[in-house]
């Protein structure tokens, strides 16, 4: 791929955007809910609920648990040594569950996929804005169906929290992009209350602030605030967290460790991918993780090359170096990096300059990929997602 024919300078607006953004939503539609269909049939299939699978798989149990009752459940699993306590799992999607939940019938459940359905359309807008921003308006719509189609799409239609982080990632960096400063600022702190890694939307507003004083000598006071507020939801939390358990600046980062959760500088991921690629009976599951890791470093390659804005460089930086320097649950690492839309930019560029048909025929294939996958990983293989 070349890097010197893409460009991410802003392009020519023309009247096409606003229709643009409803095509990009209705090609997200189109291609979870084809995924969302096939693993509803699938599931039917097999014996299972479809909504149990859709909203009481891995995680969602515990979302649900705490929307429904609050913080205070610990499990114990004595053979690995694990103490897995729900103060890992951050507050703003549990309570707006709580919240839908009071005027949506079909209890936690119901509710926890209405919130993460109608995040992952803002999340799907929102990434529109920002690849039509910077490559126009087709490269926005092909940036969307990327997104949709990546092999762990199938999350965003289950009751988790990464359509709602990145709906809170993609507008934030909108906001930025546009000199939009509180807002940014606004939505890096409901970000932060999101997940942990809702740190890489704060470290993009607090870089680019650090940037326009330092860089453009700027005295704004939005700049200021923005990047100072700017990761408040995410300390706020792990403050709280400490608080409770007596130990203020560690109390967080003692619940990961027990759940097995910590940062290793990465040894772990190598070590798990070492035995992927030197193994001999190895899981499908674990070698697409080693592939999405692989590919997401030559894409983040690029799109530094490509000299993507410094928001978007800080915030896919950030959450590459959780997700690759993160000991933990390795087959999850790919999910982790599904809030990491700005490294399909240089694949959406490329498309943008190919032939209508084919690039909708390869996001047709990778969509039908994606469909497939997303059974393998609820109904095979089991793998904590």
């Amino acid at each position: 791929m070349a890097t010197t024919t893409v460009s991410l300078r802003p392009p020519v607006r023309t009247r096409a955007a606003t229709p643009a953004a409803v095509i990009a939503l209705g090609v997200f539609a189109a291609v979870r809910g084809a995924g969302l269909l096939v693993l509803c049939a699938a599931a039917w299939w097999a014996g299972r609920s479809p909504l149990r699978v859709l909203g009481g798989s891995w995680d969602s149990v515990w979302y649900v648990w705490i929307a429904g009752h609050g913080y205070g459940r610990t499990q114990m699993w004595p053979a690995g040594g694990s103490v897995q306590s729900d103060l890992a799992f951050f507050p703003l999607y549990p309570l707006l569950l709580r919240a839908v939940s009071q005027v949506l019938p079909g209890g936690l459940a119901v509710a926890g996929l209405a919130v993460a359905w109608a995040a992952a359309a803002l999340a799907a807008v929102g990434v529109y804005r920002v690849g039509e921003h910077l490559l126009g308006a087709r490269a926005g719509v092909l940036l969307v169906g990327l997104w949709a189609a990546l092999p762990h799409g199938v999350v965003l239609t289950l009751a988790y929290t990464e359509a709602l982080l990145t709906a809170c990632a993609a507008w934030a960096l909108y906001a930025l992009l546009r000199g939009r400063w509180l807002w940014a600022a606004a939505l890096a702190v409901l970000a932060g209350l999101t997940r942990p890694t809702g740190l890489a939307v704060a470290a993009a507003v607090s870089a680019m602030a650090l940037h326009a004083v330092l860089g453009r000598r700027s005295r704004a006071p939005e700049v200021w605030v923005a990047g100072l507020a700017a990761p408040a939801g995410w300390a706020a939390y792990l403050l709280a967290v400490g608080v409770r358990l007596g130990d203020p600046l560690g109390g967080y980062f003692t619940v990961q460790r027990r759940w097995g959760s910590r940062f290793d500088f990465g040894e772990g991921a190598l070590r798990s991918a070492e035995l992927v690629l030197t193994g001999g009976h190895v899981p499908l599951a674990a070698a697409v993780t080693v592939g999405v890791l692989a590919l997401a470093g030559l894409l983040a390659a690029l799109l530094v090359l490509d000299r993507a804005p410094l928001p978007l460089l800080a915030y896919t930086g950030v959450l590459l170096l959780i997700t690759f320097g993160g000991a933990g649950f390795f087959e999850s690492k790919p999910r982790f990096l599904l809030p990491a839309f700005p490294l399909l930019l240089p694949v959406a560029a490329v498309m943008a300059r190919a032939r209508p048909r084919t690039a909708v025929v390869v996001t047709g294939v990778l969509a039908g990929l994606s469909c497939g996958y997303g059974v393998y990983l609820l109904l095979v293989a089991r793998v904590p997602l």
